[in-house]
């Protein structure tokens, strides 16, 4: 459902969570090795995320990326989502096809509008900061 990119970056802003909620900054190299990511696609994906104003980059010997902790609590997973992907997700075709709207509709039209108000609902009701603490009490996990 969400690109490769988005995979990540969304994988990325909830490791830097849980290291800047212990105020910890954190390599590319590190999260790209924590998250499972290339590193030349994981830097690129940061530089996204900063951009956003959703995560935070320190240059220098102890630099690398964090999130200040107030913004952990009111970061949105659909934000994280918009930095990377945009609204695509919430728009388009659920088969792919160029025209589908409500006059011309394709055969999952109706049902793919569901799964889109469901995904929009949970996106824009999940912070950072709740992921943060299911990785860090054990109930989630990054990578297998």
């Amino acid at each position: 459902m969400f690109s490769k990119a988005c995979e990540y970056g969304i994988k990325a802003a909830i490791y830097i969570a849980v290291n800047s909620s212990e105020n910890k900054r954190v390599s590319p190299k590190e999260i790209s090795e924590k998250i499972d990511s290339p590193q030349a696609f994981t830097a690129k994906i940061l530089q996204a995320l900063v951009r956003h104003n959703i995560i935070i980059s320190v240059r220098g010997a102890y630099g690398g990326f964090e999130i200040d902790k107030t913004k952990i609590e009111t970061t949105k997973l659909s934000q994280i989502v918009y930095a990377i992907d945009g609204d695509s997700i919430y728009n388009g075709c659920g088969l792919g096809l160029h025209t589908c709207d409500e006059n011309h509709p394709c055969p999952v039209h109706d049902k793919f509008k569901l799964v889109r108000e469901e995904l929009r609902d949970m996106l824009d009701n999940t912070t950072l900061e709740r992921l943060a603490l299911e990785i860090k009490s054990g109930v989630s996990f990054l990578k297998t």
